[in-house]
């Protein structure tokens, strides 16, 4: 049992300690990520992790685990980033090794600096901390323009004249061989000058491109001859107008791993059948060089290339992961920006209350395979509540508020009433809870005529206010459109932490003080999608599939001032309604504005099953 710090006896006029019923729990004080993370217990195998302790083992990079995180900046990071992140950084902590933020940041026109901003706090969000400073793919530009000169010296690159269109044209298809291009054979010297007069801006953009010599006739087609450098005359969020070619993503990636010395460069697999280029590119350039502009140039580790390896991505129903629809949906006003709670971005996720540890242990959950899977959302959704049933302290708001009149509590007395923040978690400790003669409960805890099995307030019928007194309802008071507009109750002040005496009172109803509760506004942020694959090419517009009711505002809810008092960071779980977080951007020191994180129980259905 739980002992309240204050209370008041049946007649109000002085205090007496109240017991409070408190649930029993053995492991409530645990984190809720502490089977995943805590100390001592082995995260669960999988092949990657299998991987690097092999090559920990042979003494392949000499005991040295380095990953790195390398997003493009040009949209918000979502769910299915989160994934990647926890593994890179989580792989490199486990084995004492590093993990760098590198922003592959090769196409300007698409990235920005608010991009870069937002990355960098949602991955100090999820608590983690890249290995020292921030590093960007435009860093190396020089280093990567010689590496580009080394290949045009060695025959293995050329400067070819065929537009975007026409290097399609030449590139063949998955059963037909590519034809060459008409400059494939340009001699090095008019290379060299061209790749030069490129880097100078004399030429206009796509008018030529540098591209790799290997096969037009390979059967992958990522070896037919591909791009290494475009002509874009645009100013770069990082260099400015320093450059007007730009590397490409493919050319950029495996030399920025090699540069930064990363032992393990672990990709979705969509880059699987890039691999071939990956090495290539590394196996065509001399080691030698790659090592001195390497960040391994002064240490005594013997210089390893690095090595791709391939994971599913996290894919989950109900929530689209491209960029191109995400950005659209911001920029189209379906979404009121990138952190729209509705959103599956990092940023919409934590503002809509979800907190890192619940996607930490989600992202451990789905785990790592070679195999891509969608996962249902209820999984990440089970995650969420279990997080907040365990971290989130109880509060009580009305939603639809209905007056109560108390009358036989008399009108100039307050009471203050002292309740557990959490049931289960006793030292999650107690809050101050103002209890007055008149009080809001919610419209759903009342019916004139109840349905069968109704266990709430009806017209002379009792019910418990929750940490406080049975309440009876004595009159009902209509408004001039035969609206219920009030209740007349009455309180048994014998009942004050103790059950009645003689009858038994099954239905327990959350409440607020009229006087002492504060205004607030609430959001029930509920899916955004209807259809499981919003991103399905059965769809002609994937606004198809979105849900109308994905956002439902209440005006005139009225909340427990104990919110404003209490500093948490996994919101609050509102009684008998569900988990809801303070929307910081919206809400004042005179408006308060929540957002619902997620209900207390699944009980969403698909579209057409009611």
């Amino acid at each position: 049992m739980g002992k309240a710090r204050s209370g008041y006896n049946k007649g109000f006029d002085q205090r007496e300690e109240v017991q409070v019923p408190m649930a029993p729990s053995d492991s409530g004080n645990k984190p809720p990520n502490s089977q995943a993370q805590s100390k001592g217990t082995k995260p669960p195998s999988n092949f990657i992790r299998h991987l690097i302790e092999q090559d920990l083992a042979s003494g392949k990079y000499e005991g040295r685990v380095h990953t790195r995180f390398p997003p493009e900046p040009n949209g918000y990071l979502h769910i299915g980033h989160a994934k990647s992140i926890c593994l890179n950084f989580s792989l490199a902590e486990e084995y004492g090794g590093h993990c760098n933020l590198r922003f592959d940041d090769t196409n300007p026109a698409k990235e920005s600096q608010e991009y870069v901003d937002a990355i960098k706090e949602n991955i100090l969000w999820l608590g983690f901390q890249w290995q020292g400073e921030v590093r960007y793919a435009s860093n190396y530009f020089d280093q990567l323009y010689d590496f580009a000169v080394q290949l045009i010296n060695s025959g293995k690159a050329y400067v070819c004249s065929l537009s975007p269109h026409q290097a399609r044209e030449f590139r063949g298809t998955l059963t037909e061989p590519g034809r060459n291009s008409p400059d494939r054979d340009r001699p090095i010297g008019e290379n060299l000058d061209m790749f030069e007069r490129m880097r100078q801006g004399e030429f206009t953009d796509g008018e030529y491109s540098l591209r790799a010599k290997i096969d037009m006739a390979a059967p992958n087609i990522n070896m037919r001859d591909p791009v290494l450098y475009r002509i874009r005359h645009v100013n770069h969020h990082q260099t400015g107008d320093r450059w007007c070619i730009y590397p490409t993503y493919d050319y950029t990636h495996c030399l920025s791993d090699a540069i930064e010395g990363i032992t393990h460069s672990l990709c979705t697999l969509e880059f699987e059948d890039h691999r071939p280029l990956y090495n290539w590119i590394l196996q065509n350039l001399d080691l030698d060089s790659i090592r001195r502009a390497s960040d391994l140039a002064d240490t005594e580790f013997r210089y390893v290339l690095p090595e791709q390896t391939e994971f599913a991505k996290l894919r989950i129903n109900y929530t689209m992961g491209g960029k191109r629809n995400l950005k659209d949906m911001v920029e189209t006003g379906v979404v009121t920006g990138w952190d729209d709670p509705r959103m599956n971005t990092l940023a919409g996720l934590r503002r809509r209350g979800v907190t890192p540890a619940a996607i930490r242990n989600f992202c451990e959950m789905v785990g790592v395979a070679r195999s891509e899977s969608v996962v249902d959302m209820s999984m990440l959704e089970h995650c969420i509540r279990e997080d907040l049933d365990n971290n989130a302290p109880r509060v009580m708001c009305v939603l639809a508020p209905l007056k109560v009149t108390l009358s036989n509590v008399e009108a100039a007395q307050e009471m203050v009433l002292t309740m557990p923040n959490h049931p289960k978690i006793e030292a999650m400790g107690y809050r101050e809870v103002p209890f007055s003669r008149e009080i809001y409960i919610d419209r759903s805890d009342f019916e004139v005529e109840p349905p069968p099995g109704f266990k709430r307030l009806m017209p002379g019928g009792e019910v418990r206010l929750r940490g406080a007194y049975v309440i009876r309802c004595d009159e009902v008071i209509y408004n001039a459109d035969g609206e219920v507009s009030e209740l007349i109750c009455s309180i048994d002040p014998d009942t004050l932490g103790r059950n009645p005496e003689g009858r038994k009172v099954k239905g327990v109803i959350h409440w607020v003080s009229a006087s002492a509760g504060l205004p607030a506004r609430v959001r029930l942020y509920d899916r955004l999608f209807l259809v499981e694959n919003p991103e399905d090419k059965s769809l002609e517009d994937y606004r198809d599939g979105l849900n109308p009711d994905s956002l439902v505002e209440l005006t005139g809810c009225v909340v427990e001032p104990s919110v404003r008092a209490t500093e948490t960071r996994a919101g609050f779980q509102f009684e008998r309604e569900g988990y809801f977080c303070i929307d910081s951007l919206d809400s004042d020191d005179d408006s308060l504005v929540f957002n619902r994180t997620i209900t207390l129980r699944d009980s969403w259905k698909p579209a057409g099953q009611g």
